[in-house]
């Protein structure tokens, strides 16, 4: 019967009139549209569990990995002063691939191409953990990602996708998160779709969980086929998202529905 609704309602937002896109004095952060519990959930570090990732992944910040036996600390020092504000400009341009990459990409690569370590899997619980322990360091800060001219045509891209229809349900990005937030979609509330807090730690999930799977979840919910983990499209659109949300505060690890 759910799954019904949820259809309906979703056909019927793909008729409706475009909405301007959401002008910065309105933009809200998905914590915003949550119950009270949750939100103590996400304020109380003791009681968040994503902090039981963020805590894993300081453990793997000082563990030494892969045939160069080089830890992250050996090259960054203590994360809580180096790491300081860097996710704030991720996905950012990578220039020896002449494209974009999110944080767990750039982990990935410091791991092959430093420690000569195998990458981490995506949606690891390694690579979770360490992406949010770094995030974590920028929790408050400003995000600033999208200010680098050569990532103009890819943001560019993003928007695009962002836009397009798509899916046996013939619905793009736009339609639920810039014309529909604020309403409800078989109970759960429609949100502006901040990247805000990612990894975040979800309660549908019980688990954290990168924005790629939450991208990949709303294709799917669309009947669209999902792009693949890593993706340059995916790239693309969480860079797209992320400087959309230039100026709000990083809250990783957020907690969510």
């Amino acid at each position: 019967m759910r799954i019904s609704v949820c259809i309906a309602l979703l056909t019927a937002m793909a008729g409706t009139a475009l909405a301007a896109e959401i002008s910065q004095a309105d933009r809200r952060s998905g914590y915003s549209f949550m119950s009270t519990d949750t939100k103590a959930m996400q304020d109380e570090d003791t009681a968040n569990p994503g902090m039981l990732f963020v805590l894993d992944g300081e453990a793997l910040w000082t563990r030494k990995a892969g045939s160069a036996e080089r830890a992250c600390a050996d090259c960054h020092n203590d994360a809580r002063i180096s790491m300081k504000g860097v996710a704030a400009h991720y996905p950012a341009f990578e220039k020896a691939l002449g494209r974009p990459v999110d944080l767990e990409a750039r982990i990935n690569l410091c791991r092959t191409n430093h420690q000569q370590a195998s990458p981490f899997a995506y949606e690891s619980r390694e690579l979770l953990a360490l992406t949010a322990y770094v995030a974590q360091q920028s929790r408050g800060m400003p995000i600033a990602t999208g200010d680098d001219p050569e990532l103009a045509p890819f943001v560019a891209k993003g928007h695009a996708l962002f836009m397009q229809r798509q899916g046996q349900l013939n619905l793009g990005c736009t339609n639920c998160h810039d014309d529909n937030w604020d309403k409800k979609l078989a109970g759960s509330a429609i949100t502006q779709g901040q990247p805000t807090g990612y990894p975040l730690y979800r309660l549908e999930w019980q688990s954290l969980g990168s924005l790629q799977r939450r991208l990949r979840a709303c294709i799917t919910g669309i009947r669209a086929q999902a792009y693949d983990y890593g993706s340059p499209e995916l790239v693309e659109l969480e860079l797209y998202l992320m400087s959309r949300a230039r100026g709000m505060p990083i809250e990783t690890p957020a907690v969510r529905p």
